[in-house]
């Protein structure tokens, strides 16, 4: 069978992780997505990106965020390399961009540009700060949004300094919904017609994860803070707890779950108590539900109730990475995935998490400009020409 986006075809403008993480959800689904880079100053930064390589060519990072991709090198500074991305848009579906808000209308990469090319191009745009408004022309990235946007307020002990998340989750997340918007936009397109213009910045995806924070400070003036051992605002037990060799999370999230740990620790007389007989008197009592399962819970190390707990009651051990990638689970479960690399041999990456009846296609992530022939051949363009491009320093 195909893969779902076989037929779908997106040229992407794109550099360093939040569009590119994006753009690999839609090749690792079928789409050809094809890197637009500079042949005139090394491509996509991301791909000088250490402290790993596979070879000297091929950084680790850049490797985490472009398989299933091609690689077309063009000068988009150059006029004649701008007629090359015209001649590519007229075949494309989409084009998205991770760039500078004000970039995209300095390069003519939106759709007033390109609908007169092609009525029914999306144009997707990935910025930090959206391409209109007074920050237009700001670079950001990822931790800087997370300190204005209120993470920093949210993650660690309540008595720690102000500490960001451990990942580039904003950076990931709006590549997401980068992809989206391109699906979205291609979805509207095919039905009338029309392309458009969508979208979607660094910032704003920051600030929608607030979620229910939001919407308690907007409407009940309530400002959430730091939890000690990590918990929930408003949900108890769900926080870390003491184990005989070190930490377990535990999440009781559902009024299920009390009786079900009370049940697996063996203390029925926590159920009888009326102190903690639902949400409201549970979170009362937070401090001292918390010594209680300190003390029952230091009775076995986390293999040992993680295997008690197993599908009763919602639970997980604190892993580093390491721990995280030999997990049997993630090992043993198809979760990894095998890449050959030419002059490097097989390296191992994390599988795409949607799923489908076809495996994810296992190409490793394209050398700088290595399809750049083979497409513009496709479209027509005969060797002397490609030879010009070349020589012009367009291609």
């Amino acid at each position: 069978m195909a893969l779902p986006l076989d037929g779908v075809r997106v040229l992407a403008v794109e550099q360093y992780g939040a569009g590119p993480f994006g753009t690999q959800f839609l090749a690792d689904q079928g789409a050809e997505v094809i890197k637009i880079e500079n042949p005139n100053d090394g491509g996509d930064f991301a791909r000088a990106i250490g402290p790993y390589f596979f070879t000297p060519e091929d950084s680790e990072f850049f490797h985490a965020y472009n398989r299933n991709k091609k690689s077309l090198t063009i000068d988009l500074s150059k006029p004649e390399g701008m007629a090359v991305f015209h001649d590519m848009v007229k075949t494309a579906d989409a084009v998205a961009s991770n760039l500078r808000g004000d970039v995209p209308d300095k390069l003519g990469l939106t759709y007033d540009v390109l609908k007169d090319i092609n009525p029914k191009i999306v144009c997707a745009h990935l910025s930090a700060y959206g391409r209109t408004g007074p920050r237009a022309d700001w670079p950001g990235f990822d931790y800087l949004m997370q300190a204005e946007a209120g993470y920093f307020s949210l993650t660690g002990e309540p008595d720690g300094p102000p500490t960001r998340f451990g990942l580039s989750v904003v950076d990931q997340m709006t590549g997401l919904a980068l992809a989206y918007a391109v699906l979205a936009g291609i979805t509207g397109a095919r039905a009338t017609g029309q392309g458009r213009d969508l979208d979607v910045s660094l910032f704003d995806v920051a600030l929608c994860n607030l979620g229910y924070p939001a919407l308690w400070y907007l409407n009940e003036g309530h400002v959430t803070e730091r939890e000690e051992r990590s918990g929930h605002p408003s949900l108890t037990p769900c926080a870390l707890y003491k184990t005989a060799d070190g930490w377990i999370f535990i999440m009781c999230n559902k009024e299920k779950f009390w009786p079900a740990l009370c049940e697996a620790l063996g203390r029925a007389d926590w159920l009888a108590d009326q102190r903690f007989a639902d949400f409201k008197g549970r979170l009362e009592h937070r401090a001292l539900i918390q010594d209680m399962l300190d003390e029952a819970l230091s009775a076995k190390n986390t293999a040992a109730w993680l295997e008690v707990f197993a599908g009763k009651v919602p639970a997980a051990p604190i892993n580093n990475i390491q721990q995280a990638l030999e997990n049997p689970f993630v090992k043993d479960e198809g979760r990894l995935q095998s890449l050959e690399l030419e002059g490097h041999g097989t390296y191992r990456a994390i599988d795409a998490p949607v799923k489908c009846d076809e495996p994810t296609p296992a190409n490793p992530a394209p050398r700088l400009g290595q399809d750049t022939e083979a497409l513009l051949t496709d479209l027509g363009y005969d060797n002397a020409r490609l030879a010009a491009l070349k020589d012009g320093g367009v291609i």
